[in-house]
């Protein structure tokens, strides 16, 4: 089975958030070579991973500096902790997200001349945002080299969530899922 990811699925690992325990099983399982992972060429995952980590480091400053000058007031000086702020820099790297970055467990389908030019049409065909419509693009050009196993799209914030690229993509044998925890139910149900 072909297992499509898009960005949503590298940031739901790298961060830890709500569904990131089925993303660590889907791995697992492209790991084991039980499913094939593929997920197109783009770095959004990794600049947001930057940017959310230089913010996080910026008000962690800021609030450093604040709670020092109050903690210089005698009366605030004893209910001051470093609790709150030593939380922020954490952009938390789990093992999943090591194991993703090294470029192991998932094919990384390539941005050629062909998906750029088909996602200006699914740009305005779906009224898609352009890293949406490269990821779709580069989707549908991988499904057409292999449509004939059961395949499966998996974001997170139901982008893609409409009946004309449901059909698009069934025409492909390839299921969307909207959520990790769904996608990875539909993946063991369908292990060969």
């Amino acid at each position: 089975m072909n297992v499509y990811l898009e960005s949503n699925f590298v940031l739901e690992l790298a961060l830890l958030q709500e569904q990131s325990e089925s993303c660590e099983r889907i791995l697992s399982l492209g790991e084991a070579g039980r499913v094939q992972l593929a997920v197109p060429a783009l770095a959004e995952p990794y600049e947001t991973l930057v940017r959310r980590h230089r913010r996080r480091n910026r008000t962690k400053n800021a609030l450093d500096w604040e709670l020092g000058q109050i903690a210089r007031s005698a009366a605030y000086k004893d209910r001051l902790g470093a609790g709150v702020t030593a939380l922020l820099p954490l952009t938390r790297k789990s093992g999943a997200w090591k194991r993703y970055a090294s470029g192991s467990a998932a094919d990384i389908i390539p941005l050629e001349a062909s998906v750029l030019a088909a996602a200006t049409q699914y740009q305005s065909k779906h009224d898609f945002s352009p890293q949406d419509a490269l990821v779709y693009s580069a989707v549908l050009a991988h499904l057409e080299e292999d449509y004939v196993r059961p395949s499966c799209f998996l974001n997170k914030d139901g982008d893609f969530d409409d009946r004309e690229v449901l059909e698009e993509l069934g025409g492909y044998n390839c299921m969307l899922f909207s959520r990790f925890d769904a996608g990875y139910r539909y993946i063991l149900d369908n292990l060969d």
